[in-house]
């Protein structure tokens, strides 16, 4: 056999079985991107993200997920979270801005952001990450769901129960979503109608939000939340305007859209901010 057939089995066997992922420095930064082909952990050194008193009418969620990431970082008990509800209101915006808030008080904690598409490489994820007990990471998965017959949510479970090793002591996982039990309500009442046993035809992936030792919903805010979220936009960028001129054009513009929320009312302050010449502040 020549060195050229030698050469392609070799290849095709480094196809088949990947070389383990190289440890990444965990101190070059504290938030990651968990990429795949080929598998490794990406520092992010600007995360896109708001300042936590920016966000407006979740006061409850905020003070609990906050909490709940302080005792984390500290070595403390805390539970995996599921931020579900209306589109637009600050889940995955206040993930990261209770991130950044423990980490400005002094507490060493890294964030990693893995998407929903490669949930079935997590097992490998949080062997890289058990492998570093000296660093607690907070595992993030935005905008979460599972459709009828998609098998991602097998992988969840690795991170929500860990098997027979268990979750690793140094992970806590968040995810947000816009379902409470991460598939669409008509899909579970479709399987509930056609299954010979209803009762069990979508426990499996119902259950799975059970899991997440806290639920924290979101849900569609009020005018005077929606006004007072610009306003705080306007003074923590230095945007002077007038009170009725404020209200009347902010108004205008959630008509326009048909909708009211957080994402609404930056869309609006963005737009207002080009027309008046003002540059957002880092």
């Amino acid at each position: 056999m020549n060195d050229e057939v030698l050469n392609r089995i070799a290849a095709a066997l480094e196809r088949l079985a990947p070389a383990p992922v190289p440890a990444p420095d965990f101190n070059a930064a504290d938030a990651f991107l968990w990429a795949t082909a080929p598998e490794r952990l990406e520092p992010v050194q600007d995360v896109s993200r708001v300042g936590i008193e920016l966000l407006v009418g979740v006061d409850r969620s905020r003070d609990t997920l906050l909490e709940n990431t302080r005792c984390f970082a500290r070595g403390l008990p805390a539970n995996n979270a599921l931020l579900w509800g209306a589109r637009g209101m600050g889940k995955s915006s206040l993930v990261k801005a209770a991130h950044a808030r423990v980490v400005a008080e002094g507490l060493a904690l890294k964030i990693v952001e893995l998407a929903r598409e490669d949930l079935p490489s997590v097992a490998r994820l949080l062997a890289l990450l058990r492998a570093a007990p000296e660093h607690r990471f907070l595992l993030f998965c935005d905008d979460l769901s599972f459709s009828h017959d998609d098998q991602h949510y097998k992988s969840l479970k690795a991170v929500l129960d860990g098997g027979i090793a268990g979750r690793p002591e140094n992970v806590l996982f968040y995810a947000t979503s816009n379902r409470r039990h991460l598939m669409p309500r008509d899909m579970i009442e479709n399987e509930r109608s056609s299954a010979i046993n209803p009762g069990e035809a979508v426990e499996e992936k119902v259950s799975l939000s059970d899991r997440f030792g806290l639920w924290l919903g979101f849900h569609p805010c009020s005018q005077d939340q929606y006004l007072a979220m610009i306003r705080g936009y306007c003074e923590a960028h230095g945007l002077n305007i007038a009170e009725e001129r404020l209200r009347a054009e902010a108004i205008e513009w959630q008509a326009t859209r048909g909708s009211r929320s957080g994402r609404v009312a930056w869309q609006f302050f963005c737009d207002l901010a080009a027309r008046e010449g003002v540059r957002l502040r880092a």
